[in-house]
């Protein structure tokens, strides 16, 4: 059920041995507290210095992945210190997992919110992870195929609110971070056209007849997603878990404010993100 082929060959010819493999024992096994997290970063560095630019296979968060821990931040940490990947959010997610799980994770990077879901949902739930970076794409496509989950499915686009080609912003120093709006931050970017879709659009192509969660992550174009959805779609399509990262500064609409009025209460709010879940039926 995947769009693309990808192909960086056999799972394990780039696992973890001498000095890098001690070193993501200490990290993995690091405490929360300010003076442990500190070590495992200074640890990170000697052993990513160590890889010279190699992968690592490696199992995290219920499933197999190779991690390329340069210029993405996402999987830095899910190689490092996987049991600091967003802990709160992950399980916010497995307490609400029911039968036919629908999760829909937009901006899914190398994959970690929908491997999780999908090692913990059961080949029942159906999981869309849509992300519009080809080489991380890429990625994300390989690590699905190193795991027995049919409920998941890969779609290459950007979510907006219009179809077509669009432009697509990259940060060069963290590939994590790509939008269809210009992130101001100083830094140098690079821009690359991708396929557009609306949410609405993707959810009906799978044929959803309910969401459970949904999960944005798209550097500040939350506002010009959701706008657009909860103007199209019926209520019945609404996400009852929204997981979405801070990006007030970025939002030209008050979404909190517009996910109120939509029915929706924050439930946590953590260092990247808030978790909603709407309240009313």
């Amino acid at each position: 059920m995947i769009d693309e082929p990808a192909d960086f060959g056999e799972f394990g010819a780039y696992a973890a041995k001498g000095l890098v493999e001690s070193i993501l024992k200490q990290t993995r096994s690091a405490g929360s507290d300010w003076f442990s997290r500190r070590a495992a970063f200074a640890l990170r560095r000697i052993a990513i210095a160590k890889l010279s630019g190699r992968p690592v296979d490696t199992e995290a968060l219920g499933a197999r992945m190779r991690l390329f821990p340069y210029h993405n931040v996402c999987e830095k940490r899910i190689l490092f210190t996987p049991q600091f990947f967003d802990p709160q959010e992950l399980a916010a997610l497995q307490s609400r997992i029911r039968e036919g799980f629908v999760f829909i994770d937009v901006g899914a990077n190398i994959g970690g919110y929908s491997l999780f879901v999908a090692a913990h949902a059961g080949p029942k739930a159906r999981v869309l992870a849509i992300e519009p970076q080809p080489d991380i794409y890429a990625r994300l496509v390989y690590n699905l195929r190193l795991n027995p989950f049919p409920s998941v499915k890969a779609v290459a686009c950007a979510v907006a609110d219009k179809e077509g080609e669009l432009t697509l912003f990259v940060d060069p120093g963290n590939k994590g971070e790509s939008s269809l709006k210009i992130i101001s931050d100083g830094s140098a970017l690079s821009s690359i056209k991708v396929p557009a879709k609306r949410l609405l659009t993707l959810i009906e192509e799978q044929g959803y007849t309910r969401v459970d969660a949904a999960k944005l992550d798209t550097e500040g174009a939350e506002d010009i997603i959701l706008e657009t959805f909860f103007t199209e779609a019926p209520e019945s399509l609404w996400p009852r878990l929204l997981i979405m990262e801070r990006g007030g500064s970025r939002w030209h609409v008050d979404l909190p404010r517009l996910l109120a009025f939509h029915g929706y209460a924050t439930v946590e709010e953590t260092r990247n993100n808030v978790i909603y879940e709407r309240l009313k039926p």
